[in-house]
């Protein structure tokens, strides 16, 4: 069991391995008044990645504390869409990085206004000059250690939307805080989970839905041809609070956009 800190009543803990080493988990939900998008599919993520990590706790309690924060924040923006972000830490104890086998994990839980939508004619993306290293032993997990996608974030000026990560074998990733889709001739093409500093919700929301429509997708690495060379018709970022987001002019180059993505995903489904 976890200790539940509501960030709006109590303050994190001092010695709080999450705040201290970014040793937890991660996940912002959509909500339009009480209803949660693709909450089974956060849930999916943050239990199995806990998991992974070795921070006990249990899908059933999670989804319990939603319904909580849910019925507690939803008179605050009536019918408004609004966010609703869970933070899993390992919680406190242990000398240095080695964590104390007994720590009992904080769940914090905090609430914002949604942001606006982006604009359905596309919008403008860069390349970031920052380098992604994944390992491979961490690969997909939303983890409280993002450190490099926040210098990357630095360098949103002016229109710009997001700026792209890169490996440095030169393969297009992610961006800072979306995942890349690109239509190229008949196919669908997203780099493999194995290779994502973070395998968003939506990423695989969007995947499903594609399957399901019988559409060809391919999870291959990304290289910069791939994006802006004569194949691409199209190229969408993915996050769970924004949706689809179409790219209109890639670095300077102009790119195709239409609504074909958005149309075969639709609404995300509430999963209660």
């Amino acid at each position: 069991m976890f200790q539940l800190v509501w960030s709006d009543d109590d303050g994190v803990p001092a010695g709080d391995r999450g705040l201290a080493y970014g040793d937890g988990l991660f996940e912002t939900l959509l909500v339009t008044g009480d209803r949660p998008y693709l909450l089974g599919y956060h849930l999916d993520r943050i239990s199995r990645d806990a998991g992974r990590l070795a921070i006990p706790v249990a899908r059933s309690e999670l989804e319990q504390v939603c319904v909580q924060a849910v019925a507690r924040y939803t008179g605050i923006y009536g019918s408004a869409n609004w966010v609703l972000k869970l933070m899993l830490t390992r919680g406190s104890g242990g000398r240095g990085y080695r964590p104390d086998p007994v720590a009992q994990p904080n769940l914090i839980i905090s609430h914002s206004a949604a942001p606006a939508m982006t604009d359905p004619g596309g919008v403008l993306v860069d390349f970031s000059r920052i380098p992604l290293t994944v390992n491979p032993l961490f690969a997909g997990i939303k983890s409280l250690n993002r450190l490099e996608q926040v210098m990357a974030a630095r360098e949103l000026r002016g229109e710009i939307f997001e700026v792209l990560m890169s490996n440095r074998d030169g393969h297009v990733l992610e961006g800072t805080r979306t995942n890349v889709f690109v239509r190229s001739g008949d196919a669908w093409i997203t780099p493999p989970s194995s290779t994502l500093a973070v395998a968003g919700v939506m990423r695989r929301y969007v995947l499903d839905c594609l399957h399901s429509a019988g559409h060809q997708v391919r999870e291959a690495a990304l290289q910069l041809e791939d994006l802006v060379g004569d194949r691409c018709q199209g190229v969408w970022l993915t996050n769970s609070v924004l949706g689809v987001v179409p790219v209109r002019n890639l670095a300077g180059h102009d790119l195709p956009v239409d609504q074909r993505l958005a149309t075969i995903v639709g609404s995300p489904a509430i999963l209660d």
